[in-house]
């Protein structure tokens, strides 16, 4: 095995040096006469500019010249050699085309690169940023059949804004606009940009979308620059509507009547209008409140539209009370396609009838899903799902959803009296598009918020152990603040875990372990759950974060009027069962940094405290914390790490259980990169442990103390990640570098690190299969 171990790795090591020594020969492919283009380097010279604007001159203009060369890496360019070393193929498919088209990468010519309008591009762009007076010129360089194109820039002075005038007139639209003058992007003494003047030609036409102008647009107002009245380099600015700006565009426009189509198809329209009439006494019948609902089957309530639309009759039109009520339709998730137009209905007066064109969503749907899984805790197993979903429960976008499934995961190795797992259960989750309570609850978000409903059953088996039975209800609220805050509040979350059928076996080994029988204890768990969730990744930024914080209030209400203290009395029961009591936070934050399209950095920081008290010695095993596996610690086990030092190697044989704490805390930290289209990288970091509150006797090292950070497990590897869109999936090899149970002073694990031993590779690198990224 150490002989083929090593093969492998020489084979590997040739096959990458062949590549890289090759790759330095793309130009022997070349034919007489053409020349490699290896790219362009931009020279500004000009002493009257600071460095810092001739650094941000010369990065726009690289970004702006054409074409690209050759993609490298570390200086080679090995998809340009996969192009030169593949023949021709004979069909637009097969191996052959892919790996000279897709892989494979056209080479880039001195002849295929335009230097005369590159050199047009650097002086327009120049002048656009305030360089009036620029001029480039080029030259060539070439060697050993490579070339590159060098520009020089001469810019001169960049021109300063002396003034800004908002030129004046009788018109409404113009009144409004000197409104907005305040908050202009055009000041004095700095730089001309014509970027900066498009961005405040959109600035002004929202805010006159605002005020009623619904057919204004940016392109009806010029920014007219005059450099000859002023000297020093100084410009002067005179923003005016242009004279050819439709009348139109000049006037402020009023909702007439608003009307709902909400199950529209392309066959209600003929020859551009509707085959429903849209005079007064044909809509009269549909109207409800304000509005007109034309729904004849009567498919929706229509009260649902009355909440969601933010338009009224003789309403002004502004654009963010129509953005808003279109991602209110959307968020229903009833509808597939929600459009809105305006059509005027009394251009002497200035109004318009709005409509939203609304194509609903099927509104039942059943589907089947078979999986099949395997982790890192020796067990590999198969589940299946029936999930019917219905978006229009009764008829007021209410979206019911009942699912039944079962599942089981047999042990393929480990300790050797294994026992597999079988599950079985059902849920249903009814969701309201609206807070169900006495009190009344308005958002203005452009996110419907919604009441939750959820009811569940699992029947779980552990052949030779144990059966259990879980019972689980919940109502609840969610709602967003906007796309970036959301709230999660369980008024109430009620679990009941009742066991069965617990085996003599089991009831030996529980003799000796609190740890086991609270698994096979009645268990009954309620009080509120409230989450918050803040996130930004979703923008176009190079910073991003995600944090996610939970509250979990357990029988506190309850424990404060029963008195419950079970240090001194027996717990406390409802209807024959103890009911669990203590508090418990939970805070994730991740940290996302992206350095170019498809390479970033990602991190993760989880911490976590679950404390026991009044009615409860101990946290439900259900809602302790866990750590490894393959969203966790990648090096170790599911559930097998800690808590603190606890050696698991100590348990008798025959003995596995899943490791749990109440403190939580991990750090994770992961660079990827792409390498190839669906094809990515990454190389990660994990370190963390869980620990307990109190001392458990039969888990020495278990508790957390001051010397915590000594008992941190540290892990290391490198993944692949096959992006097929739909769906990611992930392979992640890790091995341990640091273990909290090894002896103090020996648990960095550098030293006993042997690639070659076949049992050192077999106990210390954990391959990870799962779906989607861990963090």
């Amino acid at each position: 095995m150490k002989n083929k171990f090593h093969t492998y790795l020489t084979c590997l090591f040739v096959s990458g040096l062949s590549v890289i020594v090759f790759s330095c020969s793309n130009t022997r492919f070349l034919k007489e006469g053409q020349m490699l283009y290896t790219g362009a380097d931009i020279k500004i010279e000009d002493d009257t500019i600071s460095k810092k604007e001739k650094n941000n001159l010369k990065t726009a203009l690289e970004d702006n010249l054409t074409p690209k060369p050759n993609s490298s890496f570390l200086g080679l360019r090995p998809r340009l050699y996969f192009y030169n070393i593949t023949k021709e193929p004979e069909k637009e498919k097969g191996f052959r085309y892919w790996l000279k088209y897709k892989v494979g990468e056209k080479p880039v010519l001195l002849g295929d690169v335009d230097r005369e309008f590159n050199k047009d591009i650097i002086e327009n762009h120049s002048e656009n940023k305030g360089y009036f007076n620029a001029r480039a010129t080029y030259d060539t360089v070439s060697k050993n059949k490579k070339a590159k194109v060098i520009y020089t820039v001469r810019p001169g002075a960049r021109y300063l804004i002396s003034s800004v005038k908002f030129q004046k007139d009788s018109s409404l639209v113009n009144q409004e606009i000197q409104n907005l003058t305040d908050k202009t992007l055009l000041k004095t003494g700095k730089p001309f940009d014509l970027d900066v003047i498009k961005t405040e030609r959109e600035r002004i036409d929202n805010g006159l979308k605002e005020k009623g102008f619904y057919y204004f647009h940016p392109d009806n107002i010029i920014v007219q620059a005059d450099s000859t009245v002023s000297k020093n380099h100084k410009v002067e600015l005179n923003v005016k509507l242009k004279d050819n700006t439709p009348n139109l565009a000049k006037q402020q426009f009023t909702i007439d009547k608003v009307i709902v189509f909400p199950n529209y198809n392309i066959q209600d329209v003929k020859d551009g209008k509707y085959s429903i009439p849209m005079n007064t006494d044909s809509l009269s019948k549909y109207a409800y409140n304000d509005i007109y609902v034309i729904d004849p089957k009567h498919t929706f309530k229509p009260k649902i539209f009355d909440r969601a639309l933010y338009f009224e009759r003789g309403d002004l039109y502004n654009r963010a009370d129509h953005n808003l009520t279109l991602n209110r339709l959307i968020s229903l998730g009833v509808f597939k396609f929600v459009k809105n137009e305006f059509i005027v209905s009394d251009s002497l007066n200035h109004k318009f009838d709005t409509y939203y064109l609304l194509t609903p969503r099927k509104l039942q749907s059943l589907r089947l899903e078979a999986l099949g899984r395997t982790n890192s805790a020796n067990y590999a197993g198969s589940e299946l799902n029936l999930n019917w979903t219905h978006r229009n429960f009764f008829r007021g976008a209410e979206q019911f959803k009942a699912s039944v499934y079962g599942a089981f995961d047999v042990q393929i190795g480990g300790p050797k009296d294994a026992n597999n797992i079988f599950r079985a259960g059902a849920n249903a989750q009814l969701s309201i598009p609206r807070i169900v309570a006495p009190f009344r609850f308005h958002s203005s978000s452009a996110f419907v918020p919604r009441t939750n409903i959820s009811l569940g059953y699992e029947f779980q088996n552990r052949t030779q152990y144990y059966t259990l039975n879980n019972f689980n209800a919940s109502f609840g609220y969610v709602w967003k603040e906007n796309a970036r805050k959301e709230h999660d509040l369980k008024i109430f979350d009620v679990t009941l875990v009742s066991p069965a059928n617990v085996t003599p076996k089991y009831d030996s080994l529980a003799q000796n372990s609190s740890a086991l029988r609270r698994v096979v204890e009645r268990q009954l768990i309620f009080g509120p759950i409230y989450t918050y969730t803040y996130t930004n990744t979703m923008m176009q930024k190079t910073n991003t974060v995600y944090y996610r914080g939970m509250l979990d209030l357990a029988g506190n209400l309850t424990g404060l009027f029963t008195g419950a203290n079970v240090k001194k009395d027996k717990q406390k029961e409802i209807f024959d069962i103890p009911f669990s009591q203590y508090a418990k936070i939970e805070n994730d934050f991740r940290f996302y940094h992206k350095f170019a399209e498809k390479t970033s950095f990602a991190s993760r920081l989880i911490a976590g405290l679950a404390y026991p008290y009044g009615n409860s010695e101990h946290i439900p095993f259900s809602r302790q914390f866990f750590a490894g596996g393959s969203n966790s610690i990648r090096a170790f086990r599911a559930r097998t790490l800690g808590p603190g030092s606890y050696d698991p190697r100590t348990q008798p044989d025959g003995i596995f259980f899943d490791q749990a704490g109440d403190i939580k805390l991990e750090l994770n930290a992961e660079y990827r990169a792409n390498l190839y289209k669906f094809l990515n990288v990454a190389v990660f970091a994990d370190a963390g442990n869980i620990w307990l509150v109190n001392e458990d006797p039969e888990r020495p090292g278990g508790k957390f103390s001051k010397n915590f950070l000594s008992e941190i497990a540290v892990g290391a590897g490198v993944g692949l990640r096959l992006d097929f869109s739909i769906l990611i999936l992930r392979l992640d090899l890790a091995m341990p570098l640091r273990v909290p149970y090894y002896e103090k002073g020996n648990r960095w694990t550098f030293d006993k690190v042997n690639f070659g031993d076949s049992s050192w590779r077999k106990d210390n690198l954990i391959l990870n299969i799962a779906i989607g990224y861990p963090f």
